[in-house]
């Protein structure tokens, strides 16, 4: 049923004239009658007010199944950059209302969570715009500098700000509650290791053997030998994945990206296309992207451009989409490049 058709099916079912409705939720009765006639929408701002007086759920009122306003919600983060006030206040009401529903409640909150760290990507590369703009105008415009690190994530140079003691805490309890999960141990293990937290890496590593045999073990014992300073060992691990995983295009990555430690980006460009070749459909973005970043490192521009070219490509051809902020946010990244020339 259409939302004009429901809105006056439930106000008849209280009987309740236009002008009673509309003084109950605080509109004008015109307001009403074009809501029901279907010639306006409610302000999504009413909808929960609308929700609780007729005692149904928002998405009774649109018709809605759950697992549709799901996907909606799911879409939205995926092909909009920014979304307006009333739709991130709509979203957050409807995942409190389902997780008290006990519909699907991890996979809500973790909705939510998508949503938030969307939002912060995008506003943080706007800032980086905005700050770029600020020093363009005036390169004495010293603040801007902290505002655009900050953006682009760069990096920081208080330890008490950069580090990740609260991560480590999380995941050192998770561990331990769920010792099979070696997700949550290499989780773990990046950011020990980026703390340069090695003693407790060792530790965090013989939990990773307990729950993985696969490359991932050795992966993350050479990256502890390399973080430690044992590169040679290091070297060595990665040369022997390298033939125990032939056909794993993430031995084939990491090594690229040894090779970028070393400051051998050639190599790391030859590592990643054969980590791209290895990749099977539908095939992940990542080799695209590092690869395009490394072309713009050694110079070569208009091998970043194609690569960003074709990623557009692998998007359309492997996962059926042409349209959204991945797509555009590649396309940010070539018109950059294309203005850089």
């Amino acid at each position: 049923m259409e939302l004009n058709n429901k809105l006056r099916a439930l106000r008849t079912a209280k009987g309740l004239t236009q002008e009673q409705f509309a003084e109950e939720i605080g509109v004008s009765a015109q307001a009403v009658s074009k809501w029901e006639r279907g010639a306006t929408m409610p302000d999504i701002s009413l909808l929960p007010d609308i929700s609780v007086f007729f005692g149904v759920s928002i998405d009774e009122l649109f018709g809605i199944t759950e697992e549709k306003e799901y996907e909606r919600i799911q879409n939205m983060i995926w092909d909009e950059r920014l979304f307006s006030a009333d739709e991130i206040y709509r979203t957050e009401r409807w995942v409190d209302e389902k997780v008290k529903a006990g519909y699907r409640p991890a996979d809500c909150i973790r909705l939510k969570a998508d949503m938030y760290n969307h939002l912060a990507r995008t506003y943080n590369e706007l800032a980086a715009e905005a700050a770029m703009e600020a020093l363009a105008i005036d390169p004495g415009c010293v603040d801007a500098h902290a505002e655009l690190n900050e953006g682009l994530r760069g990096f920081v140079p208080d330890w008490n700000v950069r580090n990740h003691y609260k991560l480590i805490a999380f995941y050192k309890d998770f561990v331990k509650k769920n010792p099979a999960d070696w997700r949550a141990h290499m989780w773990l293990l990046d950011n020990l290791l980026d703390d340069k937290r090695f003693a407790e890496a060792e530790e965090a590593l013989r939990g990773l053997e307990k729950a993985d045999d696969t490359f991932r073990t050795p992966l993350y014992r050479a990256k502890l030998l390399w973080e430690t300073g044992r590169h040679d060992e290091a070297r060595e691990v990665f040369a022997q994945m390298e033939k125990d995983f032939p056909d794993e295009w993430m031995v084939m990555f990491e090594i690229g990206e040894l090779c970028v430690l070393e400051g051998d980006y050639y190599s790391a460009i030859e590592y990643m296309k054969k980590a791209r070749e290895k990749q099977k459909k539908p095939r992940f973005a990542d080799t695209y992207e590092a690869l395009a970043q490394l072309y713009e490192i050694v110079g070569d521009r208009e091998s970043a451009i194609k690569t960003l070219e074709d990623e557009l490509v692998l998007y359309k051809e492997d996962w059926g989409f042409d349209k959204g902020e991945d797509c555009d946010f590649v396309k940010r990244n070539i018109a950059r490049l294309r203005k850089m020339k």
